[in-house]
């Protein structure tokens, strides 16, 4: 019963912003550290952005300065806002979930696909 649900990708021009959201449901949401991952065709998955239960946030030298992750405990929500897209910047991004920090990240969404032009 535990699901995470990615949406917002879509097709955007380079310079351009999305934000993406995943909405969390199953479990005890506050509890649990968040993160961003994504994938392109030929390349293996990379974590983009992270959020601890206790709300700080690291992410991955490529996307610093230009994306932010935020959750809400309250909605059960976890969004990344994506500004000054790079066509690299395309790939599928999937939302994750994981109990403990020390943890693999277990907890998985279908994913969003966002594309840069």
């Amino acid at each position: 019963h535990v699901q995470l649900v990615e949406s917002g990708g879509a097709l955007v021009q380079a310079g351009g912003s999305l934000r993406l959201s995943c909405a969390a449901s199953g479990f005890e949401f506050s509890d649990y550290c968040m993160g961003w991952f994504r994938q392109a065709p030929g390349k293996e998955r990379e974590g983009v952005a992270y959020i601890g239960r206790d709300g700080v946030t690291t992410y991955a030298d490529s996307v610093k300065g230009r994306f932010t992750n935020s959750k809400d405990n309250a909605k059960n929500t976890f969004d990344l806002q994506m500004n000054s897209l790079k066509l690299e910047d395309t790939a599928m991004y999937y939302c994750a979930a994981k109990r403990w920090s020390w943890a693999q990240y277990n907890y998985w969404g279908q994913g969003t696909q966002v594309t840069v032009s």
